[in-house]
């Protein structure tokens, strides 16, 4: 248990039987009445946001979230195969947690995974990740000048759109957020 007063982003609520992330808080002190919280708090499970308001000082339910880095293995069937670098554990995680992070998913890479009483709740990876481009259409001479974009295939499989120069077999970085091109790596 805690207090209002120890909320911090990334702290997780055990909220109405559902586990909650705080996104971002706000103390508020109005000239008139009582002092309050008002919070932004995501769904771990859905990802859905919410805003809610706590007096100030009440009490608030927190939840052990267990993060570790975990390196990913292998994909079995539905779920990803990820093993502790420490204790050489493997755990296994639903492709729906780790949701559109599977398209940035490449063996061997590192990411956190947070497990609540041993469920995996959700799959963090780096903000960006180098992949490679394993097929893209040629860019046409005089392209280059242009601020026009093309689809390109990663190893992974995702398509993210690139400027025309960019050829087949370059490593580009991508941002795991948004699926966006953020440049070549090593020319």
């Amino acid at each position: 248990m805690a207090t209002t007063n120890d909320l911090k982003n990334g702290l997780v609520l055990n909220l109405d039987g559902n586990l909650w992330q705080v996104v971002e808080f706000q103390h508020v002190k109005p000239g008139k009445g009582g002092a309050f919280v008002r919070t932004k708090l995501k769904n771990v499970l859905t990802g859905k946001v919410v805003e809610r308001t706590f007096n100030a000082g009440v009490k608030v339910d927190t939840a052990t979230v267990d993060r570790r880095d975990m390196q990913y293995l292998y994909r079995d069937g539905e779920d990803f195969v990820f093993m502790d670098g420490d204790t050489y554990e493997q755990v296994l995680v639903p492709s729906a947690t780790v949701g559109d992070g599977a398209n940035f998913l490449l063996e061997g890479q590192s990411a956190t995974v947070a497990t609540h009483d041993g469920a995996p709740l959700f799959v963090e990876l780096p903000t960006a990740v180098v992949l490679e481009i394993t097929y893209t259409e040629p860019g046409l001479q005089g392209d280059r000048s242009t601020g026009g974009t093309k689809p390109a295939t990663l190893e992974t499989g995702y398509t993210v759109q690139v400027p025309l120069f960019v050829e087949q077999n370059t490593k580009i970085k991508v941002d795991t957020r948004t699926g966006e091109y953020l440049g070549r790596v090593g020319a």
